[in-house]
C-alpha cells in the first residue's frame, strides 16, 4: 500500500463508465419496467453507490478514503444498459477504484437482475473515462 500520510487532502472526482449488453427482448422488458425481479435500474443505483463506499473492503491495497459524493446514472440503450459512475472526496488519494467498483457492481446487478431471462448478457467496456484533483490535475480519457 503506497503511503499517503504526508500528502494534503484536496478535492478530487472519478468518473468511470461501462456497459450490460443484453438481447433485444431483454432491452424492451427493461424498458417497459417488466422484469421478473423488479426495478432493475433502481436496485443497480443502489448497489453501486454501496460499493463506491466499500472499495476498500473488497480491493486489498485501496486506502480507506472517505467517499463524500457518489452519483450512479444508468441508461438503458438500443443494446442494453449504459453506467456511469462520479466520486467525489476531500482525501489523500483519488477515487478512480471508487468509480470503478460502482459501475462494476451496477453492472453486476443488472445481471443479477436480469439472468433468469437472458443467458447471453455481457458486461463490457468497463474503464475511467474523468478524473480531477491531486498531485496529476486533471484528465480526460480522449474521445469520451
Amino acid at each position: 500500500m503506497v503511503d499517503v500520510t504526508e500528502k494534503t487532502p484536496t478535492v478530487r472526482a472519478a468518473t468511470a463508465r461501462g456497459v450490460v449488453r443484453c438481447a433485444p427482448e431483454t432491452v424492451a422488458l427493461l424498458r417497459d419496467g417488466a422484469a421478473p425481479k423488479g426495478d432493475v435500474l433502481a436496485v443497480a443505483r443502489i448497489a453501486g453507490i454501496s460499493a463506491a463506499k466499500r472499495t476498500a473492503e473488497l480491493l486489498p491495497l485501496a486506502h480507506v478514503i472517505g467517499v463524500h459524493g457518489a452519483s450512479v446514472d444508468l441508461q438503458i440503450t438500443e443494446h442494453g444498459v449504459a453506467i456511469e459512475a462520479t466520486v467525489r472526496t476531500a482525501d489523500r488519494t483519488g477515487v478512480e477504484m471508487e468509480a470503478l467498483t460502482a459501475v462494476s457492481v451496477a453492472a453486476l446487478a443488472v445481471v443479477d437482475m436480469v439472468k433468469g431471462v437472458d443467458r447471453t448478457v455481457t458486461v463490457q467496456d468497463l474503464r475511467i473515462v474523468a478524473k480531477h484533483g491531486g498531485r496529476s490535475g486533471s484528465w480526460v480519457r480522449p474521445g469520451e
